[in-house]
């Protein structure tokens, strides 16, 4: 894959693909579109013979149940127009007309479409010992869907494969698309249409107090969680998990009018919670955090605050692809850092995130507490009256706790356990 052109505006993407059966390849050409928001648009499609002498440079080791998941609702909406306009055709090149019939392609109709897809689709087959790739168009939703969606039941340990996702990074932020990625040219995830190499991806578990509710329709209505054996709610996430300023960014943000402005949403929510219309400092979070470090020991560790103003634990190096969270994080690596510090005024917590948009340099700052962690767990021990500060970030699920509530995060430990997605990397 390369680009070729002129300035910034007229890059054009070229790469070959060749087909699965090895009898042809094709030369694709994109052209970047000049709001790098938006997905690049196919110019030209020329397919050839394979030459005699070449052999195709993947070939699926097996053949797979192919779905194409194309969320509608992520982001700026242009999925629907990516696969239309670019996916669809570069497919057809790799599978051929008759490989396109076999191919499902589900369009997401209501924000639970791609949970109830996996209940009754994916997660059958994948635990009848079915190999599934999944193409899926969307932003970081998406995959949290999957998560949780094959994450729900009980898997059988004979038989079940873990399906392969390709992600066509489609949503507002794509945290996990860019950490993958990180430092690598964004051709917006096409190289994957045609590798066949993967690696496990990394998941952490979010355990809830039993009265903790999901908020959903911006935040208007709330709705019961998934139940552990105990009764405690319960979330699967990949990317993060958080309380305090991010978690009050992600849950004001997500309304219909916000969600208009793309990834400026949170800066726009941040100016309004950093600086208070009354002219007060920003909300001091109050409450205890534990972190859970020694390996193997389930040991926790209170901080020694009380009050608190970001307070996060994440699996990825990047919230967004210019904002590096967790410099020390390596894509799927499998690690879970926290990043906190305490309340301070508006423009002291500016100042500390901006750092964080030049390559991570926050975590040097000394207010910044930055470890490598295996848990967080937050008690509010009635000390936040407000149901607004008591909100939790999960991977942009939004969940709020009683007063008394609390919530452990524990990341997945290795060794043994097959994870339940794998992500298709090149």
């Amino acid at each position: 894959m390369n680009r070729s052109g002129g300035d910034d505006q007229h890059r054009k993407i070229v790469f070959t693909t060749q087909s699965v059966d090895g009898e042809s390849e094709a030369v694709v050409t994109l052209q970047e579109h000049k709001d790098p928001t938006r997905p690049p648009f196919l110019i030209s499609l020329s397919k050839r013979p394979q030459p005699g002498d070449k052999q195709p440079p993947f070939s699926p080791p097996e053949k797979r149940e192919t779905h194409v998941i194309i969320s509608s609702g992520s982001g700026h909406g242009l999925a629907d127009e990516f696969y239309s306009s670019a996916v669809g055709p570069i497919l057809e090149s790799i599978h051929g007309h008759r490989g396109m019939e076999e191919l499902e392609v589900h369009t997401t109709e209501s924000p639970t479409s791609i949970l109830e897809l996996t209940d009754a689709v994916l997660f059958p087959a994948a635990n009848q010992g079915k190999p599934i790739r999944i193409i899926l168009l969307s932003g970081d939703g998406g995959i949290v869907d999957l998560v949780n969606g094959l994450s729900s039941k009980t898997p059988n340990p004979q038989a079940y494969i873990s399906p392969q996702v390709v992600i066509l990074p489609l949503g507002t932020a794509n945290a996990l698309y860019h950490s993958i990625n990180a430092g690598a040219y964004d051709a917006w995830g096409l190289p994957a249409l045609t590798s066949w190499k993967t690696k496990p991806l990394p998941t952490f578990t979010a355990t809830f107090s039993p009265g903790a509710r999901l908020l959903i329709d911006e935040g208007r209505q709330e709705q019961e969680l998934p139940k552990d054996p105990q009764g405690n709610g319960i979330l699967h996430g990949a990317v993060v998990a958080s309380w305090g300023m991010h978690a009050t960014l992600v849950g004001d943000s997500d309304t219909t009018e916000y969600r208009k402005h793309g990834v400026e949403r949170f800066k726009m929510a941040a100016k309004e919670a950093l600086y208070p219309a009354d002219g007060s400092p920003p909300h001091p979070y109050k409450g205890r955090v534990s972190i859970l470090q020694e390996k193997g020991k389930d040991r926790w560790t209170a901080l020694p605050e009380e009050e608190h103003m970001y307070i996060l634990a994440t699996m990825v190096s990047h919230l967004e692809k210019p904002f590096c969270i967790s410099p020390a994080t390596k894509p799927l690596d499998g690690s879970m850092h926290l990043v906190h510090f305490t309340p301070r005024s508006g423009d002291e917590v500016m100042g500390i995130m901006n750092k964080a948009y030049d390559g991570g340099k926050h975590v040097e700052d000394g207010d910044v507490r930055y470890a490598c962690i295996d848990g967080l767990r937050i008690e509010f021990e009635g000390k936040e009256e407000d149901g607004r500060w008591r909100r939790i970030c999960v991977d942009g699920k939004i969940v709020r706790l009683e007063k008394d509530g609390w919530v452990e995060v524990r990341r997945v430990m290795e060794g043994g356990a097959k994870g339940v997605l794998d992500v298709v990397v090149v």
